[in-house]
């Protein structure tokens, strides 16, 4: 109940503040991370705000309103507001209200309340999308089905997520072409290989052992967690041919060497399909950039091919929260295909959470950071935010600077060279990726470091062979751009030092961080760097930033470079 020396207070807009320094904080966080999404989270008081989306993914994944209710009742200083109440308890309660299900291979629309599904059909938008039988017929006001055309799964999924209406999609997929494979056993082991406690899970829960509430939803895990392995651990459950895409080529690689090493697959089996070959197999990696080339702006997509080239039973999009538009619209098609989405975090700078939820499936599972840090899966983390001062002269600079230069200004301040000079320095015995976003500040980074340089223009057989260097320590240092923000397997990197980044980019500072996060040897600690100039735009940004590190629950200190003039 209620009481003053809580650490919540709701108020009637459907914010939430949060107390830091509570000793309630992370019981409240964790709790509230699981129905709303954080906002702002600044030193002392954190925003979080609850959302018609927040609230449905909690519903697909099994929270009911009561739960949510408790839990805000539980830490709240003052009592629940009854608009706030009255929100929750109609938004949850619109989850469900609309079913698709199949009967005799055809797909209907279904509710409870006849009403409601003669609002959809009615609607101008709905009737295109209506089968046969339904498309001129609305003036059974006594129906609680209509049929609909089993291409438009997807559309009409999307447009009735805008009228408000999450459909629970419970009309099962198509088993796909059978695959047998199992696990490899190791010849010097008599064991095959295993998947972990929170791995195996996170299949479980997907799957749902076949029922049609699993078959489709996103996976969000920390980088680390071995999120390439639970796509495998689905795979072994469904036995069926599979289309993987992902974000480049260095995570094809990553897939196939993991396919390889870890299951019965032949090499025959598994095919690669981006700019260097196009492989169609039973278990194809592709990547996102390929599917969505086109030879001119207007033009068609010259691989979507891809999608309809075999008899898919899974669809595994990688890094889901990178999804480009186009397969979006391709995913769309796709709505019989079992799809599982895999990500660290499902923040999208394009807004589109709301077509992840309705095209790939809601979100099935979200294991905190923290949690696997503790549990010894992934390294402990240490961050840090440098703040380090500007030259007068470059300060002069940035006065006169247009607003849209003012960033990149602050951003290359070269003043930042000597705080990574000191910190490399400092971690002389580990293995450090600077990584930054604009390339003529890592090039003389480079340079002064005397460290080799990856960008995007980077040849992809160079790439391989520096990251190998790396991960067998030959090669202890590496400046990249953002291109090795994704889906990068440098297992032993424990030091990340970030120049600089995309604006105020909450997946970036993921992905970033999830680089250095893999389980070490000995003390497996990492060590997360963030240099940004002070008092500029940089700064502000670096707060929006550093919301992802304060929803996984990690502390991080600032730290102040005094003025050199």
């Amino acid at each position: 109940m209620s009481s003053a020396t809580n650490p919540v207070i709701i108020q009637s807009d459907r914010s939430v503040l949060l107390e830091v320094h509570n000793p309630l904080y992370e019981e409240a966080r964790d709790t509230l991370a699981i129905f709303a999404e954080l906002e702002k989270s600044p030193e002392y008081i954190h925003t979080y705000r609850i959302t018609p989306l927040s609230l449905w993914n909690a519903a697909s994944s099994g929270v009911s309103v009561a739960d949510v209710l408790n839990g805000l009742e539980r830490y709240s200083k003052f009592p629940l507001p009854d608009s706030v109440r009255t929100e929750i308890q109609q938004l949850m309660g619109r989850y469900g209200l609309v079913k698709l299900v199949r009967e005799d291979n055809k797909l209907f629309l279904t509710a409870e309340d006849p009403l409601i599904i003669l609002e959809i059909v009615r609607h101008k938008e709905v009737k295109p999308l209506l089968g046969d039988d339904d498309r001129n017929d609305d003036s059974q006001s006594s129906s609680t089905r209509a049929e609909i055309n089993p291409e438009a799964r997807g559309q009409l999924k999307q447009l009735l997520m805008k009228l408000f209406y999450p459909v629970e999609d419970l009309a099962g997929y198509m088993a796909g072409t059978p695959l047998p494979m199992a696990w490899r056993t190791d010849n010097s082991e008599s064991e095959p290989f295993a998947l972990r406690s929170y791995q195996q899970e996170a299949v479980a829960t997907f799957h749902q052992q076949g029922s049609v509430h699993g078959g489709s939803g996103v996976l969000v895990l920390p980088c680390g967690a071995g999120k390439t392995v639970i796509g495998m651990g689905v795979m072994m459950e469904l036995q069926c041919e599979t289309l993987i895409l992902t974000t480049n080529t260095s995570a094809v690689k990553q897939w196939l060497r993991e396919l390889t090493d870890k299951t019965t697959l032949d090499i025959s089996q598994i095919g690669e399909y981006t700019g260097g070959k196009k492989e169609i197999c039973p278990v194809t990696v592709a990547t996102y950039q390929i599917l969505t080339h086109r030879s001119r702006v207007d033009g068609n997509f010259s691989h979507f091919h891809v999608f309809n080239e075999k008899n898919w039973g899974l669809i595994i999009y990688d890094e889901v929260h990178l999804l480009p538009a186009p397969v979006f619209r391709a995913t769309a098609d796709l709505q019989a295909k079992r799809r599982l989405g895999l990500t660290a975090t499902l923040v999208r700078e394009d807004g589109k959470e709301d077509e992840v939820f309705t095209l790939i499936g809601p979100k099935k599972m979200d294991v905190p950071w923290k949690i696997l840090e503790s549990q010894g899966w992934i390294a402990t983390a240490e961050c840090m935010e440098w703040r380090i001062p500007m030259s007068k002269a470059r300060r002069m600079d940035y006065a006169l600077a247009e607003e849209k230069e003012k960033f990149r200004l602050a951003a290359e301040n070269p003043l930042k060279s000597d705080k990574v000079s000191e910190l490399i320095e400092r971690h002389r015995d580990d293995l450090v990726l600077v990584i930054g976003q604009y390339v003529r500040q890592l090039e003389m980074l480079a340079c002064e470091l005397d460290a080799p340089l990856i960008t995007g223009k980077t040849p992809q057989r160079e790439r391989d062979r520096l990251y190998e260097e790396f991960r067998s320590g030959r090669l202890r240092r590496l400046v990249v751009s953002k291109v090795a923000n994704f889906a990068i397997d440098l297992p032993d990197a424990n030091v990340a030092i970030q120049v600089s980044g995309t604006f105020g980019s909450r997946q970036e500072e993921a992905q970033r961080l999830g680089r250095i996060l893999r389980p070490k040897q000995g003390e497996s600690k990492a060590y997360f760097y963030s240099l940004v100039t002070k008092d500029t735009k940089e700064q502000e940004f670096a707060m929006h930033r550093q919301l992802f590190l304060t929803e996984q629950g990690y502390a991080y200190k600032i730290m102040i470079e005094e003025n050199l003039e």
